[in-house]
């Protein structure tokens, strides 16, 4: 099920608000059984959501949350199978460890069979929706667990819930239990968070549906034409289409995330801040897709030492990250590349060229390195073989008619290509104090409420009107 369908927009999001907040109608003055029967309608509500595409895939998931709520209950130092009367002592760590690595290994092995399995033999196997963004969260609290920084989550549904939670399930963020522990029990709903949860919502479905799904069109239409005969007109235009795409899709999703989670009482971090507007390519990772950034920095790059151990270990940590970060992709070399290749750049920019960038007075001309960076990694995101990326590059510097651009321009991909770039960061860069400043003005109130009026109006329309174009990182 997309956020982005009449299905979601008019049945399932009215229908499961209206009976999580009938709840507060109950008869009932005991608050842990009402959270507790709110979870139950948010749980049953995610698992229909999940497995409205496919049961057998749902069937997966909750075996993976089997895997994991049982792994949690083993390792734990504390509140767990070894923290009974006679099972507490130094010995069990050994134990507790065998079955963190029982527990990981479980889950990677699931991972690499739906996601890598094809690339090493002659299998067809259809990859399930979301299986790496929840992967990643149940092993955030196996590892939590076993460290002892969250406390064992030992009701089932509550642990089902954090899982498979339908805001965040498909796409991110990726939700460390860490940071939602306290509210899986404990969360207060209140007006404007929920009307702070529309807002957000409202300009992540725009995101989306107007300006993703336009530059996807464009994109779409460059990549699927002879790449070796484009042209520089032609090869810029898919280039920067795709860059806008892959931006406004997931950042898009990421705001729909949050707003929905806020507008059931979960506070979600940030994925997002302003990618494009980095300076450098550290800076870029520090706002782009933020918690699986956080994921690998927990639970990779500081258990490798982070940069705690000199700077040859440290340089290793950052290339040993981006090497997964490629491979967390999936199972293609551009998917590697690409993540070898910011690797390799961070670490040029850590030895070399990093604090010149920080010192340069200039910032234009950093910004120009980093994104044009930023683009070309995209090319090699986008295609379906090393091969067809450094051809496509190689485009870049190619003469071609200029002419060749207008058969892939319209009037839509004309408004939504200046707004969509002012929307990238520039624009809240120069009024985002302002606004924060008089956000709580009634005319400031009335113009924001329009906004989000008006987006959402249109996308309606454009939904009614529009084909299947499902988010970049479901096939993730």
């Amino acid at each position: 099920m997309l956020f982005s369908s009449m299905i979601f927009l008019w049945a399932f999001l009215p229908i499961t608000l209206g009976l999580y907040y009938g709840v507060h109608i109950l008869p009932i003055s005991d608050a842990d059984l009402k959270m507790k029967i709110k979870n139950g309608i948010l749980l049953v509500a995610s698992l229909f959501f999940y497995g409205f595409g496919s049961v057998k895939y749902l069937l997966l998931m909750i075996g993976a949350i089997v895997v994991d709520y049982i792994g949690g209950y083993f390792v734990a130092e504390e509140g767990g199978f070894l923290s009974h009367e006679g099972y507490n002592t130094k010995s069990n760590k050994t134990f507790r460890s065998l079955c963190l690595i029982l527990t990981l290994t479980i889950n990677l092995s699931i991972l690499f069979i739906f996601k890598y399995l094809g690339m090493f033999a002659d299998v067809n196997i259809v990859l399930p929706i979301g299986i790496s963004f929840y992967t990643f969260q149940a092993i955030s609290y196996v590892a939590d667990v076993y460290r002892g920084r969250v406390k064992v989550q030992k009701n089932p549904l509550t642990f089902a819930l954090y899982v498979s939670l339908f805001p965040q399930l498909i796409a991110g963020p990726i939700v460390q239990y860490k940071d939602v522990e306290e509210q899986m029990h404990g969360r207060i709903e209140t007006e404007e968070g929920f009307v702070y949860g529309i807002k957000r919502f409202c300009y992540g479905l725009g995101k989306k549906v107007l300006l993703a799904n336009t530059f996807a069109v464009v994109a779409d239409q460059i990549w699927d034409m002879n790449v070796a005969q484009l042209g520089a007109p032609l090869a810029w235009l898919g280039m920067i289409a795709y860059t806008l795409q892959i931006y406004y899709d997931f950042s898009g999703y990421s705001d729909m995330a949050i707003g929905l989670g806020h507008m059931f009482g979960f506070s979600f971090k940030e994925n997002f801040n302003y990618p494009y507007t980095a300076t450098s390519i550290q800076d870029f990772w520090r706002r782009w897709h933020m918690s699986l950034s956080g994921f690998f920095r927990d639970y990779v790059y500081i258990p490798l030492g982070g940069s705690r151990e000199g700077m040859a270990r440290t340089y290793r940590n950052i290339l040993i990250v981006f090497a997964l970060t490629g491979i967390w992709h999936g199972a293609n070399y551009t998917f590697w590349l690409w993540g070898a290749i910011y690797g390799v750049l961070l670490v040029f920019e850590r030895a070399f060229f990093g604090k010149p960038l920080q010192k340069n007075l200039v910032n234009i001309l950093n910004w120009i390195y980093t994104i044009f960076i930023v683009m070309v990694e995209w090319v090699i995101f986008r295609s379906d073989s090393v091969g067809q990326a450094f051809t496509y590059i190689g485009q870049l510097f190619t003469p071609g008619k200029a002419y060749t651009i207008l058969s892939c321009l319209n009037a839509r991909v004309w408004i939504a290509l200046p707004i969509a770039i002012l929307c990238s960061g520039w624009l809240q860069k120069l009024f985002g104090k302002m606004y924060k400043e008089h956000k709580e003005n009634i005319l400031i109130r009335i113009f924001d409420g329009a906004i989000q009026l008006t987006l959402l109006v249109l996308c309606i329309f454009s939904i009614a009107g529009g084909t299947y174009n499902p988010f970049i990182y479901f096939q993730f």
